[in-house]
């Protein structure tokens, strides 16, 4: 039988329609092995070709050479010498593009992936996030820092090397701003953060938790929008993602890691985004916010009455995918 699930936080509607529900193992991808070399010679992000992108803001180094390098998106859709002056044209709204677009060249090696990479070069990935995070968002003009990772053609990226983005604009737009009111009228209403609610009620039913570790839990959530949408939940309270310290940045590269090898080797290597969902900057130490990761396969394509509703049609329930993924060896 279908049936509708709301997510407690955002107060959005899903249909997890179980009369056509497919199995996970269905869900499979039939696709040639990528079959990458570990350099190329026209790759920006290669060693070697450091010359084809703008200089490094940030880089750790290994030896002679770099591990890791954060360099300015150099065909980003804003640019930082901008202004942020509203303007009228008529009725309408509009503002300069300003914002800062940062890419991060998580590896020299071509052809990894945060699942096949060593642990080291993950954690490196993960402080490199926080330490951009925390530079951008000293930066007046900033309200919102935006990291992510485009993973395969059928999620938005064009290039091949490993490497995730960072945007940072002066506008919190409404689909991020929603979220945030509907958690702080529930603070509001029953005095703690809805988030916190989440997690302690999802460890108690356990059957949509994929893996716990010390700080973090990732859960396919009740009302997953699509199959194998996957989030890790901080368990300590923290609304910015800035704020993690650094025992927690190392637990979260694990774990952020895991979770990537149960969907890379239980499903063979799928295209997916991720996104770290953290607090506009004005609200980075707030009580009812709550920062998380979330994880979303491209299984699946949204069709005439998603884009329509925005209520999204889910044919595998959540349990079963965190089910498959529990057992999946890694």
């Amino acid at each position: 039988m279908p049936e509708f699930r709301q997510n407690m936080i955002s107060k959005e509607w899903v249909i997890i329609a179980t009369e056509r529900a497919k199995r996970p193992d269905q869900f499979l991808p039939k696709k040639e092995e990528r079959g990458l070399p570990s350099h190329r010679e026209d790759c920006p992000f290669c060693p070697g070709n450091e010359s084809m992108t703008p200089p490094a803001v940030f880089s750790i180094e290994k030896g002679e050479s770099w591990s890791l390098r954060v360099v300015p998106n150099k065909f980003a859709a804003l640019q930082s010498h901008l202004t942020t002056e509203r303007k009228r044209e008529g009725r309408f709204l509009k503002a300069d593009g300003f914002g800062i677009a940062e890419v991060i060249i998580e590896t020299p090696i071509h052809n990894r992936t945060i699942a096949t990479m060593d642990p080291e070069e993950v954690r490196n990935t993960a402080f490199a996030y926080r330490e951009r995070y925390l530079a951008l968002s000293k930066v007046k003009q900033i309200d919102l820092i935006t990291i992510f990772r485009n993973y395969g053609e059928r999620a938005g990226t064009s290039l091949e090397h490993p490497h995730s983005q960072i945007i940072a604009t002066p506008i919190v737009p409404p689909h991020v701003r929603n979220p945030l009111y509907q958690s702080q009228l529930a603070c509001d209403t029953y005095g703690n953060c809805i988030y916190c609610e989440m997690i302690d009620e999802e460890v108690r039913q356990e059957v949509r938790v994929i893996q716990e570790s010390e700080y973090f839990i990732a859960i396919c959530p009740f009302a997953s929008r699509s199959p194998f949408e996957t989030r890790i939940y901080p368990k300590i309270h923290r609304s910015s993602f800035g704020s993690v310290n650094d025992e927690e940045l190392m637990d979260f590269a694990k774990i952020l890691q895991d979770t990537l090898k149960r969907i890379y080797y239980g499903l063979q290597n799928p295209d997916y985004n991720y996104i770290i969902r953290s607090a506009p900057i004005e609200d980075c130490d707030v009580k009812y916010h709550h920062w998380y990761v979330v994880i979303v396969p491209k299984l699946t394509t949204p069709a005439g009455f998603e884009i329509g509703t925005g209520i999204y049609i889910n044919t595998t329930l959540p349990e079963d995918c965190a089910h498959f993924l529990r057992e999946v060896e890694i």
